[in-house]
């Protein structure tokens, strides 16, 4: 499985910002998408993911300002990020998980940087 993540960059506070991740390759058994980040000196850290059928999972940082979506169709995931603040300052990775062997496949980073 292979993810392209898309969409970082700079903003100012306030403002909002739309990650997307395309998957390719073999998706059987991948039931979980979703988005971690990790900032600079900082251990990586869960934003939100979400399940084949639509269940999520936010980080409280996230809820109410961030929404994550998926097209099953198209292997698609989503992140609309709204409201940032300068803590959300992050390279944001995608992740695909298999659940059945509990292995991540994960893209390779997008930055975000929100400007005080």
């Amino acid at each position: 499985v292979q993810l392209q993540a898309s969409g970082g960059g700079l903003v100012q506070a306030g403002g909002s910002l739309r990650l997307s991740c395309a998957a390719s390759g073999s998706m059987f058994s991948i039931n979980v998408m979703g988005w971690y980040r990790q900032a600079p000196g900082k251990q990586r850290e869960l934003v939100a993911t979400i399940g084949s059928t639509g269940n999520t999972i936010y980080a409280d940082s996230a809820k109410g300002r961030f929404t994550i979506s998926r097209d099953n169709a198209k292997n698609t995931v989503t992140l609309q990020m709204n409201s940032l603040k300068p803590e959300d300052t992050a390279v944001y990775y995608c992740v695909a998980r298999r659940a059945a062997s509990g292995y991540d496949y994960w893209g390779q980073g997008t930055q975000v940087t929100v400007s005080s």
